[in-house]
């Protein structure tokens, strides 16, 4: 059985992914900093799939990689509490809005929140104060556990431990089926891309590596809210 450590951001997508592989997959999911930590400390593991590309370099410049490869992408939206919301409201006023709490992943543990704290430099003046206000909620070593079922801006919002959340744009059909939330996208020319890398461990991953990247594959992701780095 092949061990793989993947990025939780992952998880809606990999059984169907996986369902599609013939070789039985044990998978671990995390925020992609810590699982990479685990990894370098000794952590059994075939395949190490990231959200970051900052997180397998190093495995490969360590030596403890064999090979990596980005596989998928994606981008950052932002979810607000419906009855939050003014009219003419869009991301940049929602976000600047002074009285609204603002949740993020853990930067360094959890890459979500360095893409969030990209977003913020992006944003310029205004983003700087955006950042100051911006509070790490989830996805850190010592971040309490999402409820199994929810989704972190979900829970974060609707259980009043935060106005609203920058987090994956994947994630964004999900949410706005949920009663409460609506889903803001950000401009491209503000929005940083996510890079999804895997790094082989073990010889034995090298099947589903090559499958990551596989034309079959690359219509799941897409699927799933995944940008494709391979077909059309």
């Amino acid at each position: 059985m092949l061990r793989v450590a993947a990025a939780g951001s992952l998880k809606p997508v990999w059984p169907a992914l996986m369902a599609c592989f013939p070789m039985p997959v044990e998978t671990r999911f995390g925020p992609a900093g810590l699982l990479r930590e685990e990894i370098e400390a000794g952590m059994p593991c075939d395949l190490f799939v990231s959200a970051s590309e900052a997180h397998v370099q190093p495995l490969r410049q360590a030596g403890q990689a064999l090979a990596t490869q980005t596989f998928a992408t994606n981008t950052l939206c932002l979810t607000v509490r419906s009855d939050r919301l003014q009219a003419g409201d869009d991301w940049f006023t929602l976000l600047t809005r002074d009285r609204l709490r603002i949740a993020t992943s853990t930067p360094v543990d959890d890459p979500a929140g360095d893409y969030a704290q990209q977003l913020f430099s992006r944003m310029g003046k205004a983003g700087e104060a955006v950042r100051q206000r911006a509070r790490a909620r989830v996805g850190g070593r010592h971040s309490p556990p999402i409820p199994p079922g929810r989704l972190a801006a979900e829970w974060l919002i609707l259980e009043d431990r935060s106005d609203l959340f920058i987090g994956y744009a994947s994630y964004r059909v999900a949410l706005s089926r949920i009663a409460g939330l609506t889903v803001m996208a950000i401009p491209p020319e503000f929005n940083p891309v996510a890079h999804y890398c895997y790094a082989i461990i073990a010889p034995e991953a090298q099947q589903l590596a090559d499958f990551l990247v596989s034309e079959r594959a690359q219509m799941h992701f897409c699927k799933a809210g995944f940008g494709r780095v391979f077909g059309t």
